[in-house]
């Protein structure tokens, strides 16, 4: 997918991965989680966290004491979504993605969307200075 043309920082980064995070629950779901919200920490790491996930059929399974089950299915489906949910947060942020991590806890029915950037030019070169320098 192209950049978001110019990407976005601050607020309306978190606020635009917040609603791309939503939709693609909905998308693939078929429900919105009851909250969601995203922060960055530092300079290099986005979080969305997203509460109320389950669907009625996972809530049933959990109830019926298969929550493995519901772990290993949600698991699987988020290994073969990363691409799509990468995609979306490096149109949006301008930024590469070095890695993704998304995990989910059945009490409390939190899902959590972790996205790891790669430095920026300017923390990349400053990184790189400061390492040369040390030699």
């Amino acid at each position: 997918m192209p950049p978001y043309d110019p990407p976005l920082s601050g607020d309306a980064l978190l606020d635009a991965v917040t609603d791309a995070m939503v939709a693609l629950h909905q998308r693939y779901h078929h429900r919105k989680p009851v909250t969601a919200k995203t922060r960055l920490l530092g300079d290099d790491l986005l979080v969305c966290v997203m509460g109320g996930v389950y669907t009625d059929v996972e809530k049933t399974m959990i109830e019926m004491q298969r929550s493995t089950i519901v772990q290993e299915t949600r698991s699987a489906f988020q290994n073969a979504m990363q691409k799509r949910f990468i995609d979306q947060v490096e149109r949006l942020s301008g930024r590469e993605v070095l890695a993704f991590i998304s995990n989910h806890h059945v009490g409390p029915d939190i899902e959590i969307e972790l996205f790891m950037f790669a430095p920026s030019p300017s923390l990349a070169d400053a990184w790189q200075r400061e390492t040369d320098s040390g030699r």
